[in-house]
């Protein structure tokens, strides 16, 4: 175990280093210009020039590359080029959104979409068998931002059920806190949810066809215990992938439900960023969010040998 954690640390450090390469070219090659949206629309190009100087956008590619990695290496993400202030500050003051979304969307989709595909799995046929199936149609083919538009409407406008946008934080209350992050859960969710019970559907369906299956079933054992003693165990490791790489491509679904929702997270810090060329939050975001996901499938590779006693590394 200890020398394949060693091999995949030295493989992560390679992965690493070709994202930071290509976030870096990605960003300088890309066309516009930071100081022209500093310096401003009508600006002189002499000011726009000392501005480029003063960012050291002047410096050759290569140069400013070294810089960059020195400083991350060091601790140091840089300041943000419009705000001003230490970008991981920025991160740290969008982080709790973020993860409270993150986190709830995780939990509700574990929790619904493990139980409805063990559902659909044990009653191949039935009701709540096509009741998946229409909601996986659903849950793949209507992007988030409609989900939300259309919870926004429904449970916000036309009810007046639940607050239509906004975060409250968590020191504030646990209340308000949860009842402005339910509309987005549920909008981000959902997709989720259709995507880990189809799996888990699958996963446990393969499973209860095996002969040992039929032997326990045979020998008297009880639904509850075939299903969970001994199917979901043996069906987990494909589950648990599917959850690993839910969270880690959350990121994506977080940009478009903050926005539609307008909580102050860190998905709307990167559109803000986007739009105002401010390269070191793009960069640092992109980073650490991509040394997050390499150690979420690094985390979930060490669970398969508590799922699965025979995987050993």
């Amino acid at each position: 175990m200890a020398a394949y954690i060693l091999r995949r640390f030295v493989s992560t450090i390679a992965v690493m280093a070709m994202v930071g390469i290509f976030i870096f070219l990605l960003l300088r090659l890309a066309p516009g210009d930071p100081a022209a949206m500093i310096a401003g629309r009508n600006a002189a190009p002499q000011l726009i020039a000392s501005i480029r100087e003063q960012l050291g956008l002047n410096d050759p590619i290569p140069v400013q590359f070294m810089r960059w990695v020195r400083d991350i290496l060091g601790g140091d993400f840089g300041t943000s080029i419009f705000a001003g202030q230490p970008v991981l500050e920025l991160i740290s003051q969008r982080l709790e959104p973020t993860l409270s979304l993150a986190i709830l969307t995780m939990i509700l989709s574990v929790t619904v979409g493990v139980s409805f595909g063990i559902l659909a799995a044990w009653r191949t046929g039935g009701l709540v068998d096509r009741l998946l199936a229409a909601f996986s149609a659903v849950g793949y083919s209507v992007p988030v931002f409609v989900i939300g538009y259309f919870l926004i409407y429904f449970f916000a406008i036309r009810t007046h059920w639940l607050p239509v946008q906004g975060y409250v934080p968590f020191n504030q209350g646990l209340g308000p806190w949860f009842v402005h992050l339910i509309l987005p859960t549920v909008a981000l969710g959902l997709g989720y949810i259709a995507f880990v019970a189809r799996v888990t559907r699958a996963s446990m369906l393969e499973v209860l066809s095996e002969d040992y299956m039929r032997t326990a079933a045979a020998k008297g054992a009880s639904s509850y215990a075939m299903l969970f003693h001994h199917a979901l165990k043996n069906a987990g490791v494909p589950i648990l992938t599917v959850i690993g790489i839910s969270f880690a491509y959350l990121i994506g679904g977080v940009v478009l439900t903050e926005t539609v929702f307008n909580l102050p997270g860190i998905g709307r810090l990167v559109v803000n960023a986007i739009n105002n060329r401010d390269y070191p939050i793009i960069q640092s975001v992109l980073i650490l969010t991509s040394g997050l996901y390499v150690l979420i499938n690094l985390a979930v590779d060490l669970a398969y040998t508590l799922i699965d006693p025979r995987i050993r590394y």
